[in-house]
């Protein structure tokens, strides 16, 4: 099971700071949550007003004043599904193109987007491309405005597709550095031999070259038309002026896809007769035989599986049923799969999920072997489970748990104006209507026991099953060589001007500017007895909480000699305490869909938490039951070790993973905190009694922070901490690290490392930074806003990949926490352009240096910055994590209130300051991870 999210829907995605996610893993379903606590389905479209514009498009409005904020997004109703042969990924390469500018506005929309604040985004799938933005209220005119814009007109040129398919590539081979892509692409394919859903959402290096301007073009005119659409708006405006305004800005355009019916229907060579029919003939009773397993050997880190079963599309009856059986099957710990899988030590992690689309769809179980376990025993444990589900009914108490699960991620997946937007445009598009969710809310409510055994019957055949088994080569995941030199071929390169922001304010839409912070309300602060820091923000405009937590227990304490031990005792902390084992603490929360997790990061173990406002009690009781009466059992440690065993390979085996671990090792000398990371050798000494002497040592009242937002009486909260947390005590003062200091190193160094089977090479460039109390912090911030901070809008964006198309994804970022963590440039790059994309980030920097930055920059970067920052407040998940944050990092509780104020008073002198301090091209650790060919230059 999937935690329903709209923002991570099926398929590839234009992202701001261009993170690789596999579409093995992204497979979320149509329908969403469900229903069973005492939340009306009817407060997801309550207020929700549609309109269909003359011209066919449809609107769907609906207000919510909760936060100072709206947020517009766009649904044009094709994606991958409608391609034909030759043509797999021109939705997705079109996508990229509707950013290179329109006919009136012939720049980035990325650049205009981030002028506006708006934090935006856009993505292909199979049925639907969507595009969305997010902006203070003050601004939607503005992104109406650009949003009709680039419906109509957008540029559509050589130049434009010519660089867009160099990064278009770029993506497509950074999905094939993961053997999960590629055992999913090779097992979808030969599931639906005949439909476009078997074929790749972002398409093949083969096809995208082979593209045409006039054929993307065709494209465009064909399936970019008003009434193939759906605008959502969604947030703090009045609907009457709001559709005024969509009137004057998408009603003038005109359908262009009437048209193209003809052309529309003659381009789709999908057998639709055989996407019925697969489902159709999924029946126990259906004389077919079970076909072989696909087998990928290819170099790699892991062994994996994959089935796929088919399913029938989003409006069928057995939905609802469908999706309950997935949660019973792999809805968290108590799930079925996990318990036979993962807790036998079979595997190491088991997902599934089901895609309800348009036309008949699948549903997909993923597994991850433990080490030295059969990818064969691992199939047939599956298949005896599903037998067992086939077979019985599953009992009442699973049912419950699994709708509880369902509607609670719904809810907690909805707190936020832009994921309402999202759930609206979903069902609008894929269901046809966005009264969708109530009618599968109250249908869950009503699935019995025997519809679920039904639906495992009916769908789980293994005459309709597709298997594949991923065999990793490599052997034990271990990198290739690596080799050192001087960049030698970074000497003559020039890069142009940077972007005038004068010359991009002409084509931005009129906007105000209202930044207003000092309404946000501030934490209540308050320091328990025994030295346990909580900051309660009360938020009741949803039944929803919102846990962030921080304890001293971070990797800086682990040593090379035992690194990897502050993860394992994270990891293990929910594994047992004096009265509940790992499955009663795991059914206590998964009863009530709430979630606890704990991990440990470079300065501290993070506790995150959530769930219905109801079931606060048992979440902060079971945090306080785990803080102080953890017990580590010893068979649950080495099923972790394990687990942490696989986790290192899949480490080493991925560019990024490898490339910024000998990034790190780099720059911090081997007896700094920030130099350890595990080794299988490490993972392997750590006994029981680390786990315990580190657990006593480090986990203290007086070293943990919790942060709770959302729907709670403070009185009530702040009883409840003192009576749960009472009795956890400390001794004598906790264990303080003294961080040396690094100086940045003395001459460039270039360090490349080969992975084998790789077909992207990921570089890290960059050194030790700054603390995020450093005077120099909001200065670096702006600096690094100019430089690399937006992937679309930014110098380094601007260049490398917008101008030069050498990379999907290229940012900058400051690691500043309680100590200085490291100032970095990460990029992703085809293997033979790696070098000259560093030359040209080189290049950049000396500019940057030698020229500094103009006022229009400095004042466009700082109004990016302040303008966004409403966006993170209107979310309570983010609002937890910003004040628990601040409050780790020693700054006031007022910094969320200051925070915009900081910024806007930063100035030109101070950022020149920054580009002196902070900017040294001569003294860059520069790492290259990925195939060979992509090191062999400059070596």
């Amino acid at each position: 099971m999937k935690r329903r999210s709209y923002m991570m829907l099926l398929g590839f995605f234009l992202s701001l700071i261009l993170t690789i996610v596999p579409m093995h893993g992204n497979f979320t379903n149509a329908a969403t949550p469900t229903a069973v606590t005492p939340v009306s389905a009817l407060s997801f479209t309550q207020g929700v007003q549609k309109t269909v514009l003359d011209n066919g498009l449809t609107v769907l409005t609906k207000e919510v004043h909760t936060a100072p904020v709206v947020s517009v997004q766009v649904w044009y109703k094709v994606g991958s599904r409608n391609e034909v042969k030759g043509e797999n990924g021109i939705s997705h390469q079109l996508e990229h193109l509707m950013f290179k500018g329109t006919n009136d506005r012939p720049v980035q929309f990325g650049r205009l987007f981030s002028a506006l604040g708006s934090q935006f985004n856009a993505f292909t799938s199979y049925d639907e491309t969507a595009y969305f933005g997010t902006v203070q209220r003050d601004k939607l005119e503005a992104l109406l405005t650009l949003e009709a814009d680039r419906m109509e007109n957008s540029l559509i040129g050589p130049e434009q597709l010519t660089s867009e398919k160099r990064v278009v590539i770029s993506e497509l081979q950074g999905y094939e550095n993961s053997p999960g892509y590629r055992l999913s692409k090779a097992v979808m394919r030969a599931a639906f031999p005949n439909r476009a859903y078997g074929l790749s959402v972002g398409g093949t290096k083969a096809d995208v070259e082979k593209f045409t301007v006039e054929q993307v073009r065709n494209y465009y005119q064909t399936y970019y038309s008003p009434e193939n659409a759906t605008l959502v708006i969604t947030g703090d405006f009045a609907t009457k002026p709001a559709l005024k305004v969509v009137q004057e800005t998408f009603g003038k355009l005109s359908q262009r896809a009437k048209k193209n019916t003809v052309v529309n229907n003659a381009r789709r060579t999908i057998d639709n007769s055989s996407a019925s029919s697969s489902v159709a003939n999924a029946s126990p009773s259906t004389p077919a035989a079970k076909k072989a397993p696909i087998v990928l050997k290819q170099p790699g880190s892991t062994a994996l599986l994959q089935a796929v079963y088919p399913l029938p599309d989003i409006k069928h009856p057995d939905v609802p049923a469908i999706d309950l059986m997935d949660a019973i099957l792999t809805g968290g710990r108590s799930s079925r799969l996990y318990q036979a899988l993962v807790e036998s030590g079979l595997a190491s992690s088991v997902s599934g999920g089901a895609a309800e689309l348009i036309e008949p769809g699948w549903y997909e179980i993923n597994a991850t072997a433990a080490p030295g376990q059969e990818l064969g025993k691992i199939a047939q444990v599956l298949q005896e489970s599903l037998v067992k589900l086939q077979e019985q009914p599953v009992t009442s108490e699973e049912l419950k748990r699994a709708k509880t699960q369902l509607q609670a991620s719904y809810i907690l997946g909805n707190q936020d104006i832009t994921s309402q937007a999202n759930q609206l445009g979903y069902n609008q598009t894929i269901a046809g209507d966005y009264h969708f969710i109530e009618r599968y809310l109250a249908a869950i409510a009503k699935v019995t026991p025997a519809q679920v055994q039904k639906a495992a019957k009916t769908y789980l055949n293994p005459a309709q099953q597709t298997i594949g088994f991923f065999e990793p080569t490599q052997p034990d995941g271990k990198p290739g060589t690596s080799s050192a030199g001087s960049s030698r071929t970074v000497e003559n390169f020039s890069p142009g001007k940077p972007v005038d922001p004068a010359e991009l304010a002409k084509y931005l839409p009129p906007a105000t500017s209202e930044t207003d912070s000092a309404k946000q309300s501030l934490p209540e602060e308050f320091t328990l007895k025994n030295g346990l820091k909580v900051l309660l923000l009360s938020d009741r405009n949803l039944p929803t909480i919102n846990l962030s937590g921080q304890i001293d227990a971070g990797s800086e304490f682990d040593g090379n000699q035992k690194a990897g031990l502050a993860n394992l005792t994270a990891s293990n902390l929910m594994n047992g305490t004096q009265t509940k084992n790992a499955l009663t603490l795991a059914k206590t929360l998964e009863d009530l869909g709430a979630d606890l997790s704990f991990s440990a990061s470079r300065e501290g173990t993070s506790v995150s938490g959530e769930g219905l406002s109801a079931n606060l009690p048992i979440l902060i009781q079971t945090l306080a039951d785990v803080l102080e009466n953890a017990t580590f059992p010893a068979d649950q440690l080495e099923l972790s070790r394990q687990r942490a065993l696989t986790s290192l390979k899949v480490q080493l085996d991925d560019p990024r993973g490898l490339g910024r671990q000998v990034f790190q090792q780099a720059i911090y000398p081997e007896n700094h905190p920030f130099h350890s990371f595990p080794t299988a050798e490490s993972l392997k000494t750590i006994t029981r009694d680390d786990l315990l002497g580190f657990y006593q040592t480090h986990y203290r009242p007086d070293t943990t922070t919790i942060a709770l937002v959302g729907d709670f009486e403070p009185a009530k909260v702040k009883a409840l901490l003192n009576e749960v947390f009472g009795k956890w005590q400390a001794t004598g003062k906790p264990p303080v690290l003294k961080i040396p200091t690094v100086p940045f190193p003395k001459t460039l160094t270039q360090l490349n490392k080969v992975i084998p089977g790789k077909a992207e090479a990921v570089t890290y460039i960059g050194y030790n930074g700054i603390s995020r109390k450093d005077p120099r912090y909001y200065a670096a911030l702006v600096l690094n806003q100019i430089l690399g901070g937006d992937t679309l809008a930014s110098r380094l964006g601007t260049e490398v990949r917008d101008r030069q198309g050498l990379t999907y994804g290229i940012y900058s970022g400051f690691a500043a926490g309680i100590n200085p963590g490291p100032f970095l440039i990460q990029m992703q790059t085809a293997p033979l352009d790696a070098q000259k994309a560093i030359a040209s980030t080189l290049a950049l920097l000396k500019q940057l240096r030698e020229q500094g930055v103009t006022e229009a920059e400095l004042n466009a970067a700082k109004r990016s910055i302040t303008n966004s920052y409403p966006v993170d407040l209107a979310n309570p998940s983010d609002v937890s994590s910003i004040i628990l944050d601040n409050a780790v990092l020693g700054l006031s509780r007022s910094e969320i209130r200051e925070f915009p104020r900081r910024i806007e008073a930063v100035t030109m002198a101070d950022t020149q300051k920054a580009i002196e301090d902070l900017i040294k091209p001569e003294n860059l650790v520069i790492v290259t991870a990925g195939p060979g060919d992509s090191v062999t230059k400059g070596s």
